[in-house]
């Protein structure tokens, strides 16, 4: 499965932006999905991750209540609503996927990866 992330930009604190990833190549309907971000000298860390069907979620404890991961099937594309903004959340943000029916927590987990989309959140 192919992966287009889109969507960041430049942004002030407090302020909101929705990324999309557009899946290609076959259905993500099987695929477990997931959002994760790499900031400049650090390492790659999972933002959100949702099952196929998007019955479970997971999200990483500093995102809790701010970012939202949601999925349409039959559009083929995973959704991250984020809000409240800050600073600390600018990175680059890459969507993935793994096939798997349960929802998955780490980078290593996911085995297609799309390019990454630019998240600046300005002070």
């Amino acid at each position: 499965v192919q992966l287009q992330a889109s969507g960041g930009g430049l942004v002030q604190a407090g302020g909101s932006l929705r990324l999309s990833c557009a899946a290609s190549g076959r259905t993500v309907s099987g695929y477990a999905m997931g959002w994760f971000r790499q900031a400049p000298g650090k390492e790659r860390e999972t933002v959100a991750t949702i099952s196929w069907s998007g019955g479970s979620t997971y999200y990483a404890d500093s995102v809790k209540g701010r970012f939202t991961i949601s999925r349409d099937n039959a559009k083929n594309t995973v959704y991250l609503q984020m809000n409240s903004l800050k600073p600390e959340d600018t990175a680059i943000y890459y969507c993935a996927a793994k096939r798997g029916f349960s929802v998955y927590y780490t980078p290593a987990d996911f085995g297609s990866w799309g390019q990454g989309t630019l998240v600046t959140v300005s002070s």
